[in-house]
């Protein structure tokens, strides 16, 4: 079972009510979430455009734009070279609609994931040089791209780098060496010398900030006014689109970017995100991080997994409906194969952990060779999910073994990596996510016995904790009181749903919903005796055990028969209250998210 711990921040709850005129629970979410002092505070609440920070405090991010200006007015050919996932391909559109905007020359490449790999490489340099490309832009890609971008350089190439990954270095007796591409101009708010004050953003809103410090430097023709416009909208929507489907924390600017852009999405004049959002039926939704993330994110991805990103990027290009409407249905189908292929990767995955014992290990490395490589990141998502501990899987490659790795809150993969670095030919990543290339087959049993030496996890890192914001009755939660938690969204990694807590629960009543039978829906009752109807999304196979033993299975069965009203099952629940629609009327339906 999950340990469950309650925050115990404290704070004058009543008087920052009193203050900003919200419930106290609602200023002890916020001092739950470590934000604090009047400042951070009104922008907490009703931060917008206005709070967002400064492009020119990111280093370099100046110098790129003047470059890029210069390049533009004398007629130059500039390459963007984006990445296969959804943050590569928002930010290339951003900068390849921005560069547009201003008269630039420009085209794009986006990486296959087979064929190229991730971001630069040899041969897209050689291909840039024979195509007569004068200046190569990178997003989301190009600060671990040292020695592609030399050949640039020896090219006669000017070179500007945009990313948010993590800065390679090396460890010396001195301290840490950071390895820096010599790129005209790198602009990466992960840079140790970068003032830039918030650093967990995007590589599409790296591009956006670039996008807009160009148009403070090249005035806007009279005719170009609503083409620019245009521009700073989709910079807005995809770059919070890119934040969610990247899983950036939902902090500071963050919010704003993903508030503001999510809000914008379902109005978008983009022919093709249109397209999108109507091929999956939520074009006339209020669009939330959880259509981004799980939605319109993964037909996005499936192009760059199963075809080629470039599909997606075209998609966002097109200029008429037909053409839209064809790529986004051809997106949609793709992801319904690429669904059907994780969840038989994720099965073979977890019998191969099961089978070989490697579930003692701190940190998993699962060799599946004949998966397709491009869904090793998605199969290491959900068995992390299972084991809660840092996942790699690895897949035979045409050039020897590429992998995807995804980690826990206490583990550093990029770091850990970077320990054992002589042992791969490629790598990068950030803390949560990393991917990885291998010469061969010889390489994986040291990979995996080094990672897990230099482990320092303990088993309380590995221990799954519930963080109960606020022990709530249910009957606090009215209707107003919900209403008001929506000031706190949008909800995501850094800024999670405010989860409450109560004793004393009873099942009263079950039935399982849906077309695979995996939603538990039930009625339940608090300790006065108040009614309330219950939804749980979660694993219910591993609730209804947990149901038969502590109180039989008989009495688990019967839940779902025909009610416990007699002799009630008694549980306490972790939850959060939300609004159920029906019917035109609005009521109250609580959402366990745990249980014990």
């Amino acid at each position: 079972m999950a340990k469950w711990m309650v925050a115990a921040k404290r704070a004058d709850f009543d008087g920052i009510a009193k203050k900003y005129h919200i419930t106290p629970v609602l200023a002890r979410i916020m001092r739950n979430r470590d934000v604090v002092g009047d400042e951070e505070i009104e922008r907490f609440l009703h931060g917008d455009l206005k709070d967002l920070h400064n492009p020119l405090l990111m280093k370099d991010l100046k110098k790129a734009a003047e470059i890029i200006r210069k390049k533009v007015e004398e007629g130059r050919r500039i390459r963007v070279i984006g990445d296969y996932d959804v943050d590569g391909i928002c930010a290339a559109f951003i900068l390849l609609s921005g560069i547009r905007a201003i008269g630039g020359v420009v085209d794009t490449v986006i990486p296959h994931r087979m064929k190229d790999g991730y971001g630069l490489n040899e041969s897209l340099i050689e291909a840039a040089a024979a195509d007569g490309i004068d200046t190569i832009v990178t997003c989301d890609n190009g600060i671990a791209a040292a020695p592609q971008t030399a050949l640039a350089k020896e090219k006669k190439m000017t070179v500007v780098v945009t990313d948010h990954h993590e800065v390679p270095f090396e460890e010396k007796e001195g301290g840490r060496i950071y390895l820096l591409p010599e790129a005209d101009a790198v602009v990466d708010p992960k840079q140790p010398d970068c003032g830039y004050p918030f650093k967990q953003i995007c590589g599409a809103v790296v591009a956006g900030k670039l996008v807009q410090a160009l148009f403070d430097l090249v005035p806007a023709k009279a005719s170009d006014v609503v083409k620019r416009q245009a521009v700073l909208d989709d910079m807005l929507t995809f770059g919070a689109l890119a934040t969610v489907c990247d899983v950036m924390e939902l902090r500071d600017e963050n919010r704003i970017i993903v508030k503001e852009g999510l809000k914008r999405m379902a109005g978008t004049q983009n022919l093709g995100l249109k397209a999108l959002l109507m091929a999956n039926g939520i074009e006339e939704k209020n669009i939330t991080p959880y259509h981004a993330g799980f939605i319109i994110g993964p037909c996005m991805n499936a192009t760059g997994r199963l075809d080629t990103a470039r599909r997606a990027l075209e998609l966002f290009e097109a200029k008429d409906w037909k053409t839209a409407v064809t790529i986004a249905e051809d997106l949609k189908s793709l992801n319904e194969s690429r669904k059907e292929m994780t969840e038989a990767g994720v099965k073979e995955a977890i019998e191969k952990v099961e089978e070989m014992g490697n579930g003692q290990d701190l940190v998993l490395v699962i060799y599946l060779p004949d998966c397709h490589e491009s869904l090793a990141g998605i199969i290491a998502g959900r068995v992390r999910e299972k084991y809660g501990k840092p996942v790699f899987v690895l897949t035979k490659a045409e050039e020897g073994i590429k992998g995807s790795g995804r980690s826990i809150e206490a583990y550093h993969m990029y770091e850990e990596m970077t320990a054992c670095r002589e042992l791969f030919t490629r790598y990068g990543g950030h803390k949560m996510a990393a991917g990885l290339s291998l010469s061969g087959e010889d390489k994986i049993e040291k990979f995996r016995k080094m990672l897990n030496q230099n482990c320092q996890l303990t088993e309380k890192d590995l221990e799954e904790v519930v963080h109960i914001d606020v022990p709530m009755p249910l009957s606090y939660a009215d209707i107003p009181f919900i209403k008001e938690l929506e000031l706190l969204a949008p909800f995501g990694v850094g800024n999670p749903r405010p989860l409450f807590a109560r004793k004393g629960i009873s099942l009263l009543y079950g039935r399982r919903m849906g077309k695979s039978r995996k939603v538990g829906k039930y009625r339940i009752a608090d300790e006065d005796g108040r009614g309330f109807e219950m939804i749980y999304f979660g694993d219910l196979e591993k609730f209804d055990r947990f149901l038969g033993e502590r109180f039989g299975k008989e009495r688990a069965c019967q839940l779902y028969e025909r009610g416990l009203e007699e002799k009630a099952a008694v549980i306490s629940i972790a939850y959060y209250p939300d609004i159920n629609f029906y019917a035109g009327k609005e009521s109250i339906q609580i959402v366990m998210q745990n249980y014990c």
